[in-house]
């Protein structure tokens, strides 16, 4: 089943990234991407992006962009370009395919995402150096990149069912980045509203918090394998050759 998989991950970085029609746009966006986050961002940061924790808040926009085309792409894209028959017509199970598409996007974005991490670094150095070699805190960083990698299973995960549902790949793009915004946003839009008692709450229990951070990471961390389980388990019950054939 590895070499499905593998197989699979290649034919999609090929379809999606590589295409002749499509390839010179991911290109730009992703040398636009590597510029905000690897270069921009850390410039204006100084050294202070190589120890601050938020920046692993920047680092999680990642797979929340870069998985929303490809894995947009995995079944509506074949449908749209008259091959899913083909693909299902394969000796390759279900599960090889299922697979296969989510983690062609989880890898994508996560290579993404340490590529920016590792520019990031780099612009550090060569802009703000100090006579040595800088880098981010070994917690950080690798807590960081096993982040994403959650992130970007449960963003494909999610991304399977409206692309299994979505008859184009622009209608399965726009419904998955609507839902990402509402998921992302939503948050930052009912801590504005709440009260200025609850608010000044949240200011007086931020030490405690800044103090507990690696234990917060972890439960979130934990709540994120959680889900990204429950979804990975949902999408392949979902996923089905033959409903896909008589649909």
């Amino acid at each position: 089943m590895m070499q499905d998989i593998f197989t699979l991950i290649q034919k999609e970085w090929k379809e999606v990234v590589f295409r002749r029609e499509a390839g010179r746009q991911s290109w730009i966006s992703l040398v636009i991407l590597i510029g905000l986050v690897g270069i921009y961002l850390p410039y204006m940061s100084g050294a202070d992006w190589l120890q601050n924790p938020t920046a692993l808040f920047t680092w999680a926009w990642v797979p929340l962009f870069m998985t929303n085309g490809m894995i947009a792409d995995a079944f509506a894209g074949e449908r749209e370009r008259h091959t899913l028959e083909t693909l299902l017509a394969t000796r390759l199970s279900d599960t090889a395919i299922l697979l296969g598409k989510i983690a062609a996007s989880v890898l994508y974005a996560w290579i993404t995402s340490l590529v920016c991490a590792l520019v990031g670094a780099i612009t550090v150095n060569v802009m703000f150096p100090t006579g040595g070699l800088q880098f981010y805190h070994t917690g950080m960083f690798f807590g960081g990149i096993v982040a994403v990698l959650l992130i970007a299973i449960l963003i494909s995960s999610i991304g399977v069912f409206v692309s299994l549902k979505a008859s184009t790949v622009r209608q399965a793009y726009q419904k998955l980045s609507l839902s990402i915004m509402a998921i992302w946003f939503i948050p930052f839009i009912l801590l504005q509203s709440f009260p200025d008692k609850m608010q000044t709450l949240l200011v007086r229990i931020a030490p405690m918090l800044d103090q507990n951070l690696p234990y917060i990471l972890a439960g979130i961390f934990g709540l994120l394998v959680v889900a990204d389980a429950i979804m990975l388990l949902l999408a392949k019950k979902r996923f089905k050759r033959t409903r896909l054939i008589l649909e």
